[in-house]
């Protein structure tokens, strides 16, 4: 994955809509993922107040709070990809841990690639073919340009192909039943 281009907007002390940060944002990798990247475009914690600088708020978790906003694209790496030596080391999972802060803790032990997160997740898939894996033993193939609306639900994704998937993300916080 390359760098992409992000584009800010804010208001002026006058009110005056303008451009607040026109910049390239990198990817993030980790040794502890290996071939996984993960684009962090934007995020907020808390519903926005406007008008507003146009400053990008400070997030410190993968996964939003209620009322919070991720948008990331996330790449996994082709079939066959070989990871490298060490990648499951302690040392490479604190560093996958410190990288994406909340995201490892909601896989599941028992069930490799399983995970779950009190998001709404809202996916497209930019390029390539995935896999979306549920609990029921149900795998859906989703190509380049499908959809989908994932809540809150246990679920994996899988790249079958020879070639890495990219996919676009809106995740917005969810309140589970149960949760105070």
């Amino acid at each position: 994955m390359t760098s992409r281009r992000r584009i800010i907007t804010g208001h002026t002390a006058e009110g005056e809509s303008r451009v607040a940060s026109d910049r390239l944002v990198d990817p993030l990798t980790s040794p502890g993922l290996p071939g996984v990247e993960m684009l962090y475009l934007w995020g907020t914690d808390e519903p926005r107040t406007y008008p507003d600088d146009g400053e990008e708020p400070r997030w410190t978790q993968h996964f939003p709070p209620v009322g919070g906003l991720r948008f990331v694209t996330f790449t996994l790496p082709p079939a066959g990809f070989e990871a490298p030596e060490g990648a499951d080391s302690e040392e490479a999972q604190a560093h996958a841990r410190a990288s994406f802060p909340g995201l490892l803790e909601t896989y599941r032990d028992d069930q490799p690639g399983i995970h779950t997160s009190d998001t709404t997740d809202v996916a497209m898939v930019l390029s390539g073919e995935v896999v979306l894996g549920t609990t029921d033993g149900v795998e859906t193939v989703l190509h380049a340009g499908d959809t989908v609306v994932q809540n809150g639900t246990a679920h994996s994704w899988t790249n079958r192909s020879d070639a890495p998937v990219e996919m676009l993300f809106v995740l917005s916080g969810a309140r589970r039943e149960g949760d105070a």
